[in-house]
């Protein structure tokens, strides 16, 4: 592991592009499960409540599931040293962004400053009708379903349900860092969500090296990556980071 680790951050140092991939993987250590396996949300939750078409049918209902779910329970997760190392990195310039098929804000609250958020982010509400965006720290949540102070209408959280479309800016930046990326690092993720999955193959494609962090192995593993990482990604990210220090 350590001949790998030395290997990973030579390609690091070297790389005058590196981004960051970051799946459900990263935050488990922050006490936020993964949602698909066998501790993951759906075996305890219906996924139901974030399909968009049940959610405009039955507001109240799925509000109910989705505060408890990613509010009361969420809420309090902090970020941990993986995500502080990757911010820290950010800041010496040895990498350029992070892509994250994650929700929960915790890259920006370790301080990473460019972050594309493939799949949305759960502190922000949007209108369903007039597209207002409000931080859900100024939203009483104890009255559901929560309503917009500028239309009325009904607010949901500014993440992509099943049967939404990937938010275009989020979009289009994934692809281009993927195009451009020398390094692409890829953590806590099994590629098994599309479209998600797709971004760190093209990073491939354009000839990225792919540096792999996860507790087992995914589908990138033995297909496109170059150098794996196995373990608590934690351990893994403090390792590099005083490696390159």
């Amino acid at each position: 592991m350590d001949d790998k680790i030395k290997l990973a951050v030579q390609l690091l140092k070297n790389s005058k592009h590196t981004t960051v991939f970051t799946g459900a993987g990263i935050s488990v250590e922050s006490g936020i499960p993964p949602f698909r396996g066998t501790d993951g949300l759906w075996s305890k939750y219906d996924s139901i409540v974030l399909d968009i078409d049940y959610f405009h049918s039955n507001p109240k209902e799925a509000w109910i599931k989705i505060k408890k779910i990613f509010y009361d329970f969420f809420g309090k997760a902090k970020p941990n040293a993986a995500h502080y190392c990757i911010a820290n990195l950010e800041k010496k310039g040895l990498i350029k962004s992070v892509i994250t098929q994650n929700i929960d804000n915790l890259h920006q609250e370790a301080g990473s400053k460019t972050v594309y958020e493939f799949h949305g982010n759960s502190q922000k509400l949007i209108c369903t009708k007039c597209k207002k965006i409000f931080n859900v720290k100024n939203i009483n949540l104890n009255n559901l379903p929560p309503k917009c102070s500028n239309c009325g209408s009904i607010l949901k959280p500014d993440f992509i349900f099943f049967g939404e479309q990937i938010p275009k800016y989020a979009n289009t930046m994934s692809l281009n860092e993927a195009q451009n990326a020398e390094v692409f690092l890829v953590i806590g993720t099994t590629g098994e969500v599309i479209p998600a999955s797709i971004i760190p193959q093209i990073a491939k494609q354009n000839e990225a090296k792919i540096i792999e962090i996860n507790t087992h192995p995914s589908n990138y593993t033995n297909s496109i990556t170059d150098i794996f990482l196995q373990g608590k990604v934690t351990e893994i990210m403090r390792k590099i980071e005083l490696a390159i220090n």
